[in-house]
């Protein structure tokens, strides 16, 4: 079942395609001398309230960060711990997310993840499948850069394999992204008062508005996302054009 793009709306209207870059899980476990584990767990708690209070808000579609390509680098433990909670996330509320109409949609690189990893994932993916009430996407192995050189590398094998001819276009290269078919993204979110992207959706990260706040996201939920939609309502969206003006009169 493919996924319908969202046309863009007037930022008045409010989001309908929120990203959220999850962060500040152990320096809220550090702050109360808890294991950096237990911030990762708080955080999923974190997850389950914002995709609750996500569609009450006006938003169709919630994108966030859950594991990047750079993740991989951090203690074995750590990992471990964070591919634990796919699993029990999975477990918990698979069920909930098919009876509520959530589809579940996983971006980034399935190669090298462990294979029950993999299995969790297309069994996700499968079971809500039908579901259209509201879009989740996860960003599971997922770097910006290394999305668009996958996109590149699917079009040279295209071209090697004679299925395509021609310069790679924008509209091209898209195609061949993760997030391809997916709603644009009307504002990306960073939690912790960080302000940078770190490889999180570069290319769909174009024309997108920003909000940076300064809560860590084990405290997350739905007066924060309130106040992404109102921060977000008051912006002025162009997409590099310019705003209407009235005439000036003649005369």
């Amino acid at each position: 079942m493919p996924v319908e793009p969202l046309e863009h709306t007037p930022a008045s209207d409010g989001p309908r395609h929120v990203a959220l870059i999850m962060d500040g899980n152990g320096r809220w476990a550090q702050a109360r001398g808890l294991p950096r584990a237990l911030g990762h767990r708080e955080g999923v708690q974190a997850l389950k309230r914002t995709v609750q209070a996500a569609p009450a808000l006006g938003i169709k579609c919630l994108t966030v960060f859950g594991f990047s390509t750079e993740n991989w680098r951090r203690p074995a433990e750590e990992v471990s711990d964070l591919m634990g909670l796919v699993r029990t996330y999975v477990a918990s509320d698979l069920r909930k997310l098919e009876r509520e109409g959530v589809r579940v949609r996983i971006l980034g690189r399935r190669a090298g993840l462990p294979a029950d990893i993999a299995q969790i994932i297309e069994r996700t993916e499968a079971s809500t499948a039908h579901n259209d009430r509201f879009l989740l996407q996860v960003a599971f192995n997922y770097g910006g850069r290394a999305d668009i050189v996958d996109a590149a590398q699917r079009y040279a094998d295209r071209v090697r394999a004679g299925e395509a001819t021609g310069p790679l276009d924008e509209e091209t290269l898209g195609l061949g992204l993760s997030t391809a078919g997916g709603p644009p993204v009307d504002v990306i979110v960073r939690t912790s008062g960080e302000q940078r992207l770190s490889n999180f959706l570069l290319w769909e990260a174009a024309y997108a508005e920003f909000v940076y706040q300064n809560v860590l996201w084990p405290d997350y939920g739905a007066e924060a996302l309130a106040d992404v939609v109102e921060q977000y309502r008051n912006r002025d969206r162009r997409f590099g054009g310019l705003t209407s003006a009235p005439a000036l009169a003649a005369g």
